[in-house]
Order: C-alpha cells, then structure tokens, then sequence
C-alpha cells in the first residue's frame, strides 16, 4: 500500500507492544525510585553518633542550661552537637552548636549555656553529628 490514508500514518502497535513499554517504564521507576533511596539513605542518615539530654535548668528569661551526653563509637573523631532552647509556644528562641574535641570515652557528658530571645522552658539536643562545619573546626595549622 504505497497510497491512500493508511499509507500516511504508521501502522497500530499490537496492544502486546503497549503493555510491554508500560511494563518496562514502571519498573524502571521503580528501581529509579529504589536507587535514590538508597543513596539518600547513605548520604544523610547518620546513626553512629547520639546526643540525648539528660537535663536542663533555667537559668534567667534568656538563658538555658542543657546537660547532655554523646556517645559515639570512635571517640577518636571530632563531634559537633546543636543544642537549643524553646519557649512557651514550642518555637526555637536560642541555638548553640558546640564542638566536642576527641577523647578516649565512647559516652561523655556536657554542659552548656543557650542565650535564647524569649523567655526559655525546655533546652534539648537537636543532634550531633561526626561532620564537622568548617566554622566550627579548632585552628590548628
């Protein structure tokens, strides 16, 4: 058929061959979908190193006292911790990031003071982290 309306237009996929792209595109989401988990679960989830409150005490309307304690599974590496104050209506009103030098204990304890803006009734450990900010890094070279 060299002529005509058919001649114009390609011919119908078998419905096979729709079911077939169909198949093959969804799990290739799927796997697309799978991979990126994986990588985002290995780029972002940090679960070696643990900051937990142990308590806290009001100090003035501005000031907060946390006392915490790290533990970590090499106390060989830096860690940092972000502590913080919160207010009445639960809002952060003061943030510290403190740098914990390496030791020898897997668990240390710490106690720091948090300035906050309003008028403090809690100061707990947002969290820790092994990845050290370069702002927060001792210089020693």
């Amino acid at each position: 058929m060299s002529s005509g309306p058919r001649a114009t237009y390609p011919p119908e996929r078998s419905p096979q061959s729709k079911r077939r792209w169909f198949i093959a595109g969804s799990a290739f989401v799927v796997i697309a979908g799978v991979a990126l988990a994986v990588f985002a679960y290995f780029k972002f989830a940090e679960t070696d190193v643990k900051g937990e409150a142990t308590g806290y005490e009001i100090i003035d309307s501005h000031t907060v006292a946390v006392q915490f304690t790290l533990t970590r599974p090499d106390p060989s590496q830096p860690a940092a911790c972000v502590v913080r104050g919160r207010s009445l209506d639960g809002s952060e009103t003061g943030r510290r990031e403190i740098l914990i030098p390496p030791g020898h204990d897997t668990q240390v304890g710490f106690k720091t003071r948090v300035q906050t803006s309003q008028p403090p009734v809690i100061g707990e450990v947002f969290g820790c982290t092994t990845k050290i900010p370069a702002y927060l890094k001792a210089d020693k070279e």
